[in-house]
């Protein structure tokens, strides 16, 4: 016959974190670093404060001199097929005691109900992710909740070697009613991996329980990643679900991730029209994924030839192409190498 033998097994609830046993567990998107619809390197980081790299993740550096290269790239543990690389380009061996350096990713509130933050229901967090580095030591991940009163929560993981290696890291529950998540499209949570923490946030105890944000025991004890141009650090297979256990990491296919990751950014690329019209060109676009709001519109036009104006939008479900003539009349407008993109990031 077939079918499983579930006798004497004893599998509850509590085994698989209280919650459903299939669906979707990882509110982290691009999680394996699969999708990269901004480009697979981007150098000079740190050179602005905020640079968005691999869909979803963001570096921010704050004050420090300190300059990384981050890339997708192929090395991996063997259930994945690739991997985040940052890599040290120039270093910040002094620190001031307001750098700071972090990748974080941002959630919306209305994918974080299940946590039940601030009720007296409230879930734990379990974080999980494959890391390897060069640069040895004391790291620091922490949860900062955005909504009403803002909150904190730390916790250290140790790298001893080079190798790639698994960290799951559970972070308590949070019943205080002042830091409810909002139901909402808004963000609600980070998730922050450090890499340089100067003394306003690498001072006292490490802040290990969930209270009001600041600065103080952020980042207690993180090593200085920036120390080195030899420091590269890889991560991959980022997860964080509900519950005091690790599940093996949710794999999505592409397709699916890549929708997900549409939600908050589309690229447009070689966009090149011959347009014969009388005066003003409109057309409007569906887009395959509904934004999360009203995205900001960026245009770049490699070549453009008789565009007196270029009013071009969007809402969350269409783009609208809207671009004038130079001249009176009818006439021909000419765009080669055109590049829309659409930004609706938390």
């Amino acid at each position: 016959e077939s079918g499983i033998e579930a006798s004497a097994i004893g599998i509850t609830c509590a085994n698989i974190n209280g919650g459903q046993i299939g669906g979707r567990r990882n509110v982290l998107f691009n999680g394996a670093m699969q999708v990269v619809q901004r480009g697979t390197s981007f150098t000079n980081v740190g050179a602005s404060a905020n640079t968005f790299t691999l869909d979803r993740w963001k570096i921010y550096v704050q004050n420090s001199t300190a300059r990384f290269t981050v890339t997708q790239d192929s090395d991996s543990p063997d259930e994945f097929g690739g991997s985040m690389k940052i890599d040290c380009t120039t270093t910040d061996t002094s620190l001031a005691s307001t750098d700071e350096v972090y990748l974080e990713q941002r959630i919306e509130g209305q994918d974080l109900q299940h946590f039940a933050k601030g009720t007296s229901s409230a879930k734990q967090y379990t974080l999980s992710f494959y890391a390897k580095t060069t640069k040895t030591g004391t790291y620091i991940v922490n949860l900062l909740s955005r909504d009403n009163t803002t909150g904190s929560v730390s916790a250290a993981y140790t790298v001893s070697d080079t190798n790639w290696n698994r960290y799951v890291i559970p972070s308590p529950a949070d019943t205080d009613s002042n830091r409810k998540d909002n139901n909402d499209n808004g963000e609600a949570l980070r998730i922050l991996w450090w890499f340089v923490a100067g003394s306003a946030v690498n001072s006292g105890t490490l802040n290990t329980s969930w209270g009001n944000s600041s600065d103080t025991g952020r980042a207690t004890g993180q090593v200085n990643f920036s120390d080195s141009t030899s420091n590269d650090f890889y991560l991959t297979g980022c997860q964080l679900e509900v519950g005091p256990q690790a599940s093996a990491y949710e794999h999505r296919s592409f397709a699916e991730e890549l929708a997900l990751c549409k939600r908050y950014y589309q690229e447009y690329t070689s966009i090149s029209n011959r347009i014969y019209t009388q005066n003003v060109y409109r057309v409007h676009h569906p887009l395959p994924v509904e934004m999360r709001g009203a995205p900001t519109v960026t245009k770049s036009y490699g070549t453009s030839t008789n565009l007196a104006t270029d009013n071009t939008s969007a809402s969350t479900k269409m783009l609208k192409w809207d671009i004038q003539y130079t001249g009176a009349g009818t006439g021909i407008i000419d765009i080669i190498n055109g590049t829309i993109t659409l930004d609706a990031e938390l």
